[in-house]
């Protein structure tokens, strides 16, 4: 993605993933769902048997059917069991943020209780939506301390969003409501001080339009991120360097995650505005990793991202490394004195030692 040598700032990972809820009000066709399966379509299901393909409420978790997924998703409360699972996996590992995810984050009813809770024990605090219910939650949000929250934008138009819906989804006037609070979570989160950004997959070259109109409808007040869609990566990478050239994008910082797959390039555009590009890099455990049957460039699309912590339903929190290999998901207090811990921590330092080497002029953060 990049084509011009422009600074480089290495970030050591330091964020945890928290799946707070299995709710959601989407039944994207391509959701992953964190790994786990819907839990409303598999109450009475058997681990082994779960279903990833849309049941009654017409959603889907892609890998379900092959990622060995031994444990429902139940919603996160806060309380003193959320909180030693938290210093559980700051104990652990080095952890400075703590992400929220879902489902839909913003539908659990607790969730400013959750963001009091986790600003309150010293992490920076974050959140993924679709922006389906943040008018009705952000404000309260940015009150208990949150900081930042990452909208996933699926369609810009009613047409475009009814289209990567289920059947039972696929409704112009549905879609047309959601993008409306849409539109409304961005108004709440920036009227709230909250930093916000929209993340837009951009597949091939038909979807410009759509990555331009993001950026001038949005891109005064939010930074607007341009991610690959893996799936079709060759025309996905062009689309998105075609969207760059239309805006007449210049790149003036590269940013590596050490310790997981992230990175991502900034770009200045006329006037001032920022854009991102987003990538993955092939980034792999140096042990869990090995051997494993999904470790090829076809299955292993996400590569390493990061920890991911889960609520099992009517069991222990779950840490996992892998939504591809929910099979190797084990609880939290099996994981604070595992050699995967060790492993995890020892790979983020020496990828932070290795790429620092490998890019001595950094820039300061937050530039």
């Amino acid at each position: 993605m990049l084509m011009h040598k422009v600074p480089v700032e290495i970030r050591p990972d330091e964020t945890g993933r928290v799946k707070i809820t299995d709710d959601c009000g989407l039944a994207c066709t391509f959701c992953h769902n964190e790994g786990t399966a819907v839990t409303a379509d598999n109450r009475n299901t058997e681990p082994g048997q779960y279903t990833g393909t849309a049941g009654r409420t017409g959603r889907v978790s892609i890998y379900i059917a092959t990622n060995g997924a031994q444990f429902l998703s139940d919603h996160i409360e806060p309380g003193p069991e959320f909180a030693l699972a938290l210093a559980a996996l700051r104990g652990s590992i080095t952890t400075r943020e703590i992400h929220f995810t879902g489902g839909e984050p913003t539908l659990h009813p607790r969730l400013p209780a959750l963001v009091h809770q986790v600003r309150n024990m010293g992490f920076t605090v974050g959140l993924t939506s679709n922006g389906e219910n943040g008018a009705a939650v952000l404000e309260e949000c940015a009150t208990a301390g949150l900081d930042r929250v990452n909208l996933s934008v699926f369609g810009t138009t009613a047409v475009e969003l009814a289209a990567v819906q289920a059947p039972r989804f696929a409704s112009i006037g549905l879609a047309e409501a959601k993008i409306a609070a849409l539109a409304a979570t961005i108004e709440t989160g920036l009227r709230s001080g909250i930093k916000v950004s929209a993340n837009l997959v951009v597949s091939d070259s038909t979807q410009i339009p759509r990555a331009l109109r993001i950026v001038e409808e949005y891109g005064r007040d939010v930074t607007v991120r341009f991610l690959v869609n893996l799936e079709s990566e060759h025309h996905s990478r062009i689309a998105i360097r075609e969207t760059l050239a239309a805006l007449d994008a210049v790149p003036v910082r590269h940013i590596i995650t050490a310790g997981t797959s992230d990175e991502r390039t900034r770009y200045q555009l006329p006037g001032g505005r920022t854009v991102y590009a987003k990538n993955i890099r092939l980034v792999r455990l140096p042990d869990t990793c090995t051997g494993c049957h999904f470790n090829n460039p076809t299955d292993c699309q996400e590569g390493y991202y990061g920890v991911r912590m889960y609520r099992a339903k009517g069991g222990p929190y779950m840490i996992g490394v892998c939504i591809r290999r929910m099979d190797i998901c084990i609880p939290i207090g099996e994981f604070a004195m595992s050699k995967r811990a060790r492993e995890i921590q020892a790979f983020r330092d020496d990828e932070t030692a290795r790429l620092t080497a490998q890019y001595p002029q950094l820039v300061p953060a937050g530039i």
